[in-house]
């Protein structure tokens, strides 16, 4: 009886090791965070955000029909206003808000609508194409509450970018 494995028993066993030692890394990668967001079907900045929010490995669904009824909806004033309005855990967010900072109001769930960037800020996540030539202003991440009554919001700042 010969009890030495062949050639193809030994590609066989070796295969099987390898695709076991994959299964540890595909049960620890994490679930991708869902996010909606409401947007111009025609705005370039937009689409930006919304590639960098999916490689910091949030899921997103993308409504094409504005974002203006939205924000009235969720109770966010005008003048805290931008191009794009997202929900995501709960959370609303206005504008160009970097991913770190949705990761950080995600883990820290302060009792809040949500985060702003009013306007759009050159140097902002998907404001921050070679159009811009490099140009990065300063901006404020404003975390938007609302009062006891529910009747007005107020904000201060969650993260300043001044780089």
């Amino acid at each position: 009886m010969n009890l030495r494995p062949n050639r193809r028993h030994s590609l066989g066993l070796l295969a099987m090791l390898a695709a076991t030692a994959c299964l540890p890394a595909l049960a620890a990668a994490p679930a991708k965070t869902a996010m909606e967001v409401w947007k111009d079907p025609n705005c370039g900045c937009c689409k930006d955000w919304i590639a960098l929010m999916e490689k910091a490995g949030f899921a997103v669904t993308v409504h094409d029909t504005g974002n203006n009824a939205v924000r009235a909806k969720l109770g966010l004033p005008q003048r805290l206003g931008s191009c794009h309005t997202a929900l995501v855990g709960g959370y609303l967010l206005e504008g160009h808000v970097p991913a770190a900072d949705v990761r950080r109001l995600l883990k820290e769930k302060p009792k809040a609508l949500g985060l702003a960037v009013p306007g759009m800020p050159v140097g902002s996540p998907g404001m921050d194409g070679p159009e811009y030539g490099g140009r990065k202003d300063p901006y404020e991440v404003l975390l938007v509450t609302k009062n006891l009554m529910g009747s007005d919001v107020s904000t201060k700042v969650f993260a300043s970018h001044r780089s």
